[in-house]
């Protein structure tokens, strides 16, 4: 499985940004899958998740209320649309399953917010 996070890039904090991950073969779009950051020197963690259905999803508590991720299971891709920025977001953002699969790491899609 080849997987490719795009949408990051360098924002003001209070700004807005969508991620896009897009996975080939159809194990994203039977498997729940999330978001997923790791800032320098920090341990990576789970931003969000959202079943194969689509219908449950879950977030890092201090993204809540700020992050919105969704997934489109015909195109397997999965997005993740982050409003109200914080420097504190600032971080290379991963897709994979959930939990993950080491095989499906890809290079990541760095989010920088300034402040």
């Amino acid at each position: 499985v080849h997987v490719v996070e795009s949408g990051g890039g360098l924002v003001q904090a209070g700004g807005s940004l969508r991620l896009t991950c897009t996975a080939s073969g159809n194990d994203f779009s039977i498997n729940a899958v999330g978001w997923y950051r790791q800032a320098p020197g920090k341990q990576r963690e789970t931003v969000a998740s959202i079943a194969r259905s689509g219908t449950r999803t879950g977030y890092l508590d201090s993204v809540k209320g700020r992050f919105t991720i969704s997934r489109d299971n015909a195109k397997n891709t999965i997005y993740l649309q982050m409003n109200s920025l914080k420097p504190e977001d600032t971080a290379v953002y991963y897709c994979n399953t959930v939990p993950y699969d080491r095989r499906y790491w890809g290079q990541g899609t760095q989010v920088s917010v300034s402040s």
